[in-house]
């Protein structure tokens, strides 16, 4: 018999979407900016397109992206914050640039490229 699993609160989600370092990059990559292509996230995270897109999943049902398709592509945006724990976690993300080599080093590749352009 399968237990049946409680259904995950909202800052149960937005702390897992966090506790990932994939899904960190894909929130580090898009803070600041209107939307960025699919294609972009994957040519900076070098991680195959299914691994990027399970990721950008869970992100959507956490409530911390949407995204709009395009023709061939998809383009995801952060959400605005829907309350002051996610807003808190945005900041946090902001704070740990410095902290965070990897997260510097994914943004400077993002500038210097354009897939979609």
């Amino acid at each position: 018999m399968k237990l049946k699993q409680p259904k995950l609160s909202s800052i149960d989600l937005i702390f897992r979407a966090f506790s990932d370092r994939t899904r960190l990059r894909i929130l580090n990559l898009l803070q600041g900016r209107e939307e960025l292509c699919v294609c972009d996230i994957i040519a900076v995270i070098a991680a195959p397109q299914p691994k990027i897109s399970r990721h950008l999943g869970y992100l959507r049902r956490a409530g911390l992206v949407s995204a709009r398709k395009e023709g061939l592509w998809v383009h995801y945006r952060l959400l605005p914050a829907g309350s002051p724990f996610h807003k808190k976690m945005l900041e946090c993300l902001s704070c740990c640039l410095g902290d965070v080599p990897e997260l510097k080093a994914d943004r400077a590749q993002l500038m210097a490229g354009d897939c979609c352009g």
